[in-house]
């Protein structure tokens, strides 16, 4: 293998003078000398020069299709493997980095310039970053933010979280969409070979393995952070508190926060907290969050949910959605490349209206599984996915996608035409007081 080399360059000139006929005119001579100088492996010159100004590439992204993707490292070092998504979010990257769902997956971010803003503390959606790594194109050299209190970089190499950079992400995408979600492995040792690096991608599974016990908390707990005036969209006074009891599937911080903003008294419980208990607490409502994974890897989840539908009102959010389809005797599916993004269109079958909303899954309800009785009240225009259900006899409901709107937009539960999310989950449990 040859050396890597630069070139080092020297001008200079002499005055000759000639002669055209009766008349003599002078002209200089420019000539130039090169030498060649050797570099070592690091980018640094092996007779003395300093370092490269700019960062070489250290970092591979594997892919199981036998890709090799060659990128600069950043955050924390090591070798990782997960699941390759891709988000099309274009603001809002540290509540993606925070969203629990994420966990085992590498985010692809499609909008190419990341990191300016760096980060903060107010915008984290869990107590820390459960995703796999971040790949990006552009990493952004400085931070411009009246919140910022450190550089993305910064902030995963503390939380021991690997990111790369200048690497080609809209190729990546592209085939991402034609084949479809992709394990890969992520690493910046170079002792590690390709053909190690492939057979690591090629032997790794996220499909029926429960992601969700990593995720969620241990004990219960009382939420008791305050509602800031800037989280309430256009929530005006709330009058009677309902007592909410949140099943915490990778439960993110703003659902706490819009339900706190309507009202309720919240108490988060452990994924695997007995249905018994539930009802024992006389709860005015149940939620079943968000959450990472395979929802057929965690039956323990789906009995649970059978135990509580139809004895409280019950609003279950992505995961929690695909839960109850479950419970109800439906079926879910792995989809090719799933979700993720804050920009996709879904359309309220019962009002007619288009919201835009803030996905992010891997797995659907299959409707025609569903049994009679169960309406399916929203459907994602991109695909024509099921979004959303109702059992108004199961007093339940749910919905694919993020209502809290964090990151936005904030489609899914603004407007005074309808009830919408949160809204129509705190009539539910209206409803049920009325009728006690």
């Amino acid at each position: 293998m040859m050396a890597a080399t630069s070139m080092d360059c020297s001008i200079g000139s002499q005055l000759f003078t000639t002669r055209f006929g009766s008349k003599s005119s002078q002209v200089r001579a420019f000539s130039v000398r090169c030498s060649s100088v050797p570099f070592s492996a690091d980018g640094a010159a092996a007779v003395g020069l300093v370092e490269r100004p700019w960062k070489v590439a250290d970092a591979r992204l594997v892919l199981e299709d036998g890709s090799i993707w060659r990128a600069k490292s950043f955050g924390a070092s090591g070798t990782q493997v997960g699941e390759v998504v891709f988000n099309t979010s274009l603001t809002g990257y540290q509540e993606i980095l925070t969203d629990p769902s994420y966990a085992g997956q590498f985010v692809l971010m499609t909008n190419p310039h990341i990191g300016n803003t760096g980060v903060n503390f107010d915008d984290e959606e869990s107590r820390q970053c459960f995703l796999a790594g971040l790949v990006i194109r552009s990493l952004s050299i400085s931070t411009s933010n009246w919140r910022c209190t450190e550089t993305l970089g910064d902030y995963l190499a503390e939380r021991n979280i690997m990111g790369i950079y200048d690497v080609d992400t809209r190729a990546i995408t592209r085939r991402l969409r034609q084949d479809g979600s992709l394990i890969g492995v992520l690493s910046t040792e170079e002792t590690k070979t390709d053909k190690e690096l492939l057979e690591m991608s090629r032997t790794w599974d996220i499909v029926g393995v429960d992601l969700i016990s990593g995720v969620s908390c241990k004990v219960p707990y009382v939420w008791v952070d305050k509602t800031e005036s800037e989280w309430e969209f256009n929530a005006k006074g709330r009058g009677e508190a309902f007592h909410v009891i949140a099943y915490d599937f990778g439960i993110k911080h703003n659902i706490l926060r819009r339900l706190a903003s309507y009202g309720c008294k919240i108490t988060v419980v452990p994924s695997t907290w007995p249905a018994s208990e539930i009802l024992k607490m006389k709860p005015d409502g149940v939620i079943f969050s968000n959450g990472p994974g395979d929802p057929s890897a965690v039956p323990y989840a789906v009995e649970t949910v059978k135990e509580i539908i139809g004895k409280v009102p019950v609003f279950g959010i992505c995961m929690g959605h695909q839960l109850l389809g479950q419970a109800l005797g439906g079926t879910t599916f792995k989809m090719k490349f799933g979700h993720h993004g804050g920009n996709h269109p879904v359309r309220n079958l019962r009002s007619g209206r288009v919201e835009i909303s803030a996905q992010n899954h891997n797995y659907a309800v299959d409707p025609a599984s569903l049994p009679k009785g169960v309406q399916v009240t929203h459907v994602n225009l991109n695909d024509g996915s099921c979004a959303g259900l109702a059992f108004p006899e199961r007093k339940l409901m749910s919905l694919q996608y993020h209502p809290e709107a964090s990151p936005g937009p904030h489609d899914s539960d603004i407007g005074n035409d309808t009830l919408l999310a949160f809204a129509e989950f705190v009539q539910l449990m209206i409803q049920e007081k009325e009728k006690a």
